[in-house]
């Protein structure tokens, strides 16, 4: 019997899929897509699949529909920092609808350089929209930390305001997951855990579990899980993401996924500008004009070092 559904859950070659009724298949790949999955992954969370299900609820995988989006990452084993040529491209998730990025206003107190790393990420992705989850707002001055997040506002970012032991912006929160597939993520110690509880009680435990990570944040597994949502919709914990040596992205390039810098790239006086000591640079100009908020040219400039260090063949 031919159905259509979604992958929900992945784990060593098998992948878990959910049909419109709710029924979830066991399935493997068809032939012709294992032998495909060596250069990448072929289906992950969140791909819309073709199925021919059985009785017993198992089934093949006949194709996989184009996805609108994903966040995938190179496995390299090369050069410095493991930073060859890529050996295969590993698909953390597939047609996300949205990315939340949850961070603290204290305790501890929020990177911004951190946040720009997801930000850059998500705009690689193409997932369409792209969300900051300030959590703790009780624990700092809101008035503070409005005008710090302000700049990402202006590029066109939500901003959501929470706490969870106030249950501030939760209401907001679950509105914003109702119904969409999701990526949840940010860097330990930021309450995430305690926020989706206090979106839908368990939540938290439900998504821990299916991320894979110890107490310490080290990530021990590339099982893939999305968790079904009470008020519709599915949630995933994207650990991947917290590196920037995502799939096909290079130095050069990093400047098209800072939504402010890449209008000024084409009037830089050198094509290949790298925006830091080069006369004419239209981009350095647009930071002294305060066109570019100094702290993202910050973080533009870190990165992008990073990625040339990491990209160095040994």
């Amino acid at each position: 019997m031919d159905r259509q559904g979604l992958v929900v859950k992945e784990q060593s070659g098998f992948f878990w899929v959910e049909v419109d009724e709710g029924t979830i298949y066991m399935c493997r790949l068809r032939g012709k897509l294992r032998e495909d999955a060596q250069a990448s992954d072929i289906a992950a969370i969140g791909d819309r699949v073709q199925i021919t299900a059985f009785e017993d609820l198992t089934g093949v995988v006949e194709a996989v529909e184009e996805r609108h989006s994903v966040i995938s990452r190179a496995l390299r084993t090369e050069g410095s920092r493991g930073a060859g040529s890529p050996e295969r491209e590993h698909v953390i998730i597939a047609n996300a609808d949205q990315a939340l990025f949850v961070f603290a206003a204290a305790q501890p107190p929020p990177s911004l350089k951190l946040l720009d790393r997801f930000l850059v990420v998500g705009e690689k992705s193409g997932i369409s929209d792209l969300i900051i989850v300030i959590n703790k707002i009780d624990l700092a001055d809101r008035a503070e930390t409005e005008e710090r997040f302000a700049p990402y506002i202006t590029l066109g970012y939500p901003v959501i305001y929470t706490s969870a032991l106030e249950r501030i912006g939760v209401d907001a929160l679950t509105d914003r997951l109702r119904g969409k597939i999701s990526v949840f993520t940010g860097p330990s110690g930021v309450g995430k855990s305690s926020l989706l509880n206090a979106v839908e009680p368990g939540l938290g435990r439900a998504v821990k579990s299916v991320s894979g990570f110890s107490e310490e944040g080290v990530h021990t597994t590339r099982d893939s899980e999305l968790v079904k949502l009470a008020v519709g919709g599915y949630l995933a914990d994207t650990p991947g993401i917290r590196t920037l040596n995502i799939w096909d992205v290079e130095p050069e390039e990093l400047d098209a996924y800072f939504r402010e810098i890449a209008p000024y790239v084409r009037e830089c006086r050198f094509r290949d500008c790298h925006h830091r000591q080069e006369p004419g640079c239209a981009v350095r100009r647009a930071v002294v004009a305060g066109s570019i908020h100094r702290s993202r040219y910050r973080s533009y400039v870190s990165l992008r070092e990073e990625l040339e260090e990491a990209y160095a063949i040994s």
